[in-house]
């Protein structure tokens, strides 16, 4: 059988480059020594333009807590090899594998969208999640300012927003968040899966590491930003022993909520997961699997609304109940969760200097 390791590429977290799922031509990538030329140790990142039509997304899912969404990239060079949106690649024709992580698309016209769409007579304010699908704050953030410039115009109109990241660019940002978060308009929730760097290098290879998301946390907080940690994905016997000491170290950096999510590894995602499991942890991979199983109704994956996040069985009601003590040791989640504020809300480009011409 050949060597797994042998396709591992440095800084990357997929080792496979599977075609589309609708490429009709169905072809597939072989283990073999022939793939040194087509893939690279190092594999450079390609940037798109993609010309969006609309920007905000709006689902009715019960399983988050937000109705509206932006995604100004497609894509994410973090690379982390669980990530549920892979899939979205094989709409545009690329391979969810590494071409997820090395191939990116942004949509420059991201912030006049916005603005076009909030000042609509007919728009009602409700939260816009940032980060609902790719990261907001990955690399190719430092330079393109989307992000940024999204938040500046959701200051600009009042407009609440909610951030989920793994990235320390988002501290760049804090000044504005913080103005925001003075008028309950802005909150963040930091994703955190493991203070294990060998495994963070090895499941998501380009984020910022589990520390430098604790010192996120921390100063996000002292600047009057609401907090939350996401413990997620938890992999069970990969990263599952870690649940209380995450839990424990964002409630000392400041977090004032917690929540997690089970291992979801949806259409092409599973094929890539079980792949990555045979490369790094080929002792161990038959067992995370089948603890996934247990927990998916014997399936790598359950789509079902309610059960999607949390899983189902006898593991993942002791994840769920170790995490509730967790969460009531370290005194997180007290009380209800105040929505943040849509009454301030006002539509750009009304009111103001702007209004006298």
């Amino acid at each position: 059988m050949a060597e797994h390791d042998s396709h591992h590429r440095k800084g990357r977290g997929a080792t496979l480059n599977p075609s589309s799922r609708f490429d009709t031509r169905h072809t597939e990538i072989e283990r073999s020594d022939e793939l040194a030329e087509e893939f690279p140790e190092s594999i450079a990142t390609e940037l798109r333009v993609e010309t969006a039509r609309s920007i905000i997304t709006r689902n009715d899912s019960p399983d988050v807590p937000f109705s509206q969404s932006i995604n100004m990239y497609r894509g994410c060079e973090h690379g982390c090899i669980y990530c549920y949106a892979r899939p979205a690649h094989a709409y545009v024709d690329l391979s969810p594998g590494v071409d997820f992580e090395t191939i990116l698309f942004h949509k420059p016209n991201a912030p006049e969208l916005l603005r076009e769409a909030l000042a609509k007579p007919g728009y009602r304010p409700s939260t816009i999640n940032l980060g609902s699908n790719t990261d907001p704050y990955q690399p190719i953030e430092r330079e393109q300012q989307l992000t940024r410039r999204i938040l500046e115009v959701l200051r600009e109109a009042r407009h609440p927003v909610s951030i989920i990241t793994k990235g320390s660019l988002v501290l760049r940002d804090a000044d504005i968040l913080a103005e925001m978060a003075a008028d309950d308009l802005a909150s963040v929730a930091v994703s955190l899966t493991t203070l294990d760097n060998d495994l963070k290098r090895k499941l998501e290879p380009r984020t910022a590491s589990g520390r430098q998301r604790l010192a996120v946390m921390r100063e996000l907080s002292d600047a009057g930003i609401p907090v939350t940690t996401l413990v997620a994905p938890v992999i069970p016997a990969i990263n599952d022993h870690e649940l209380e000491s995450l839990v424990a170290a964002a409630a000392e950096h400041g977090a004032r909520r917690a929540a997690y999510i089970f291992l979801r590894l949806p259409y092409e995602v599973a094929p890539l997961f079980r792949d990555w499991l045979a490369t790094h942890y080929p002792d161990r991979a038959a067992h995370v699997m089948s603890l996934v199983n247990q927990s998916r109704g014997g399936k790598d994956n359950s789509a079902e609304f309610g059960k999607r996040m949390r899983g189902e069985g006898a593991f993942a009601e002791l994840l769920s109940k170790r995490f509730r003590l967790a969460c009531k040791r370290h005194g997180l989640n007290i009380g209800e969760v105040t929505p943040l504020d849509t009454s301030k809300f006002r539509p750009p480009g009304r009111g103001g200097q702007q209004s006298l011409f």
